[in-house]
């Protein structure tokens, strides 16, 4: 029995390393940004993004599953219920098990905001702002802002429709944009970790029978650009969610400061990646 148990260690051990060597974050050059929701505390027009590393790709069940085995309090069964609600990681087989409906290479989702934030502490990382995660999302395959590219609003809208609420999402590595970055629209919506924030005309501490309804209302109220419909759709999913909750359309991804000292993958170095407004 004990070299079974010695075995199995052994592999577990190097699925958590293969998925930590697997995990790069790239380099976004900071600049100023006008974000198209209006800030709680924002009173001014363009904000300044200090220069910040960006997870690659979105974390994967097989990440996620790594995570669960050497944290267990993080593992379905042993979730504190102030940490999490009943569906979080509900579509795995088992607290350690994936199973059909969680392939390895898919974007993890039905994880709540605590269990987002705590992976990320795992990679000496935390969750992007709101402005971060934006910043990071306006950029297409060649451009740092491609907001007003409207054939690429209308894909970008069919892509969201299609996905959220869908059971499954497609494997990570697709869709890299001019930083670099995969699938930042293509397969869930993700935590930032001020989501809260967003909402400065609802009070997501006080639930009702109509919350939902409510707080997308108070969602679309902060908006500057209430065209951009895509970003409208992604807040109003986050606005629906307490810290507690999971939904099978948020995944996550983390952020580093530009003083954590590891691995970076530089922007290019191309005229598009080198820092100005926008």
């Amino acid at each position: 029995m004990r070299p079974r148990l010695l075995l199995l260690a052994a592999a577990l051990s190097l699925a958590a390393t293969c998925a930590l060597a697997d995990t790069r974050y790239i380099e976004v050059p900071g600049g100023s940004f006008r974000s198209a929701i209006k800030l709680a505390d924002d009173t001014k027009d363009r904000l300044v993004v200090a220069t910040f590393r960006v997870r690659e790709k979105l974390v994967t069940n097989a990440e996620f599953l790594a995570f669960v085995r050497g944290e267990s309090r993080w593992r379905r069964n042993r979730v504190a219920t102030l940490f999490a609600t009943p569906g979080y990681l509900s579509h795995w087989s088992g607290p350690l098990t994936l199973g059909p409906d969680a392939a390895p290479d898919e974007p993890v989702t039905g994880v709540s905001w605590f269990a987002a934030r705590a992976y990320c502490a795992s990679e000496q990382a935390r969750l992007p702002k709101w402005i971060e995660w934006e910043y990071a999302a306006a950029a297409d395959e060649k451009h740092r802002d491609a907001r007003n590219d409207t054939v690429r609003q209308a894909r970008l809208l069919a892509n969201l429709m299609a996905t959220f609420g869908s059971p499954r999402v497609t494997p990570v590595r697709q869709h890299a944009n001019v930083y670099g970055l995969l699938d930042m629209h293509a397969l869930t919506g993700e935590w930032v970790d001020d989501y809260a924030a967003l909402f400065a005309n609802t009070d997501t501490r006080n639930p009702g029978e109509n919350s939902e309804l409510g707080l997308c209302g108070g969602a679309a109220l902060a908006f500057i650009d209430r065209t951009d419909y895509t970003l409208m759709m992604r807040v109003a999913a986050l606005s629906a969610l307490k810290p507690a909750d999971s939904s099978r359309s948020v995944g996550f991804r983390c952020v580093k400061d530009m003083n954590i000292d590891n691995e970076v993958v530089p922007c290019s170095a191309s005229a598009s990646c080198s820092a100005h407004s926008y």
